[in-house]
């Protein structure tokens, strides 16, 4: 079975469409991320939800989207702020997209090391993430990854606070696809999280997939903002947990290949996961 989940293990560089300058992270190695062309690319409904109980190593796989470069860093760029799970990548690149009209595609690593998470780390964990992870949501087996998402939102590009989660969001109808959590950077942001993993985890995640589901969230995103009413945001955030490079490899190139229409002026914001983060893909 194919699930759209994350994960990564590995020391693989990460890529960027924005600009950047030189010395963002010592004793760190960050990747420029490679622009595309455009071409259109089918959609279809969500994929099931992917897990797979179990740490990972992918620091020798071979990656056509994250390419080693000898990075420059965004201007206004920050440090990650230290917490459950070490953040690798250049941080500070969202909020000044926020306004921006077109889309961006981005990538970070979220390194849990041999440390798996548990309930005994919650209080270790953002306040949004603890909210996420404790109170009833409609996220159901993809709580823990939509916790990490908002976790590295915070902690890498500077998320002020976690505004409401999907079961406090309204829309009109009632019936339209819907976001996960409203977060506020310096204005509000719907985000979207998905997956993208294989099952088994060591089967390569096909193109196929990446493009049934990215196509998929991207429609979803368009509807929501349309129809939300509260607490309402303009921009729209898709957050991809992802297992392993090869696996945000196909992200890539699914958003590359499709229409200026589909992509709007959504951010893509891909965390590739390392060492034993097996909660984030629980089924």
């Amino acid at each position: 079975m194919l699930a759209f989940g994350a994960c990564g293990n590995g020391n693989g560089a990460v890529e960027d469409a924005g600009v950047l300058d030189a010395g963002l992270f010592d004793a760190m190695l960050v990747d420029a991320l490679v622009d595309a062309a455009s071409f259109d690319a089918p959609a279809d409904a969500d994929a099931p939800d992917a897990s797979e109980d179990a740490g990972h190593d992918d620091s020798g796989a071979d990656s056509g989207v994250l390419v080693d470069a000898g990075a420059d860093a965004a201007d206004g760029a920050i440090d990650p702020v230290p917490g459950f799970g070490t953040i690798v990548g250049p941080c500070g690149r969202v909020p000044p997209e926020v306004d921006d009209v077109d889309p961006s595609f981005f990538v970070v690593r979220l390194d849990f090391e041999d440390d798996r998470y548990d309930v005994s780390d919650l209080e270790l964990l953002t306040e949004g993430a603890q909210r996420l992870l404790s109170e009833e949501n409609a996220g159901g087996s993809s709580q823990v990854s939509e916790a990490f998402a908002y976790e590295v939102l915070e902690r890498c590009e500077g998320a002020m606070r976690l505004v409401e989660i999907e079961t406090g969001i309204r829309y009109e109808p009632s019936t339209s696809k819907k976001t996960d959590l409203v977060a506020f950077f310096h204005e509000n942001v719907g985000v979207s999280v998905t997956r993208a993993v294989s099952f088994p985890v060591d089967s390569p995640y096909p193109l196929s997939e990446a493009q049934r589901v990215v196509g998929d969230k991207l429609d979803s995103i368009l509807e929501s903002t349309a129809n939300v009413t509260f607490p309402g945001w303009d921009k729209q955030i898709l957050v991809v947990m992802a297992w392993d490079e090869a696996s945000a490899d196909r992200v890539r190139e699914a958003w590359d290949g499709f229409t200026p229409e589909r992509r709007a002026d959504t951010i893509v914001y891909v965390v590739i996961t390392d060492g034993d983060d097996g909660p984030v893909y629980n089924r």
